[in-house]
């Protein structure tokens, strides 16, 4: 990974300054991006157990052969 890192960071000194503002942006989107990712699994799992006893049940057991 680190050749990838450094490969990365020739580009970005090769760029025109103008352009890093938009480089720097991107990389904001992506990790605002992937902590929405982990918050929204985060949340799955914590009301994975609140379900289990909506979704687990005689009365919808016919739904699940479906």
């Amino acid at each position: 990974m680190a050749a990838t890192e450094q490969i990365l960071i020739e580009k970005i000194k090769q760029l025109p300054p103008q352009r890093l503002a938009e480089v720097e942006d991107f990389i904001d989107f992506l990790r605002t991006r992937e902590d929405e990712q982990r918050l929204t699994q985060a949340a799955a799992k914590a009301a994975e157990a609140s379900f289990t006893a909506v979704w687990n049940n005689d009365e919808d057991a016919a739904y699940d052969r479906l």
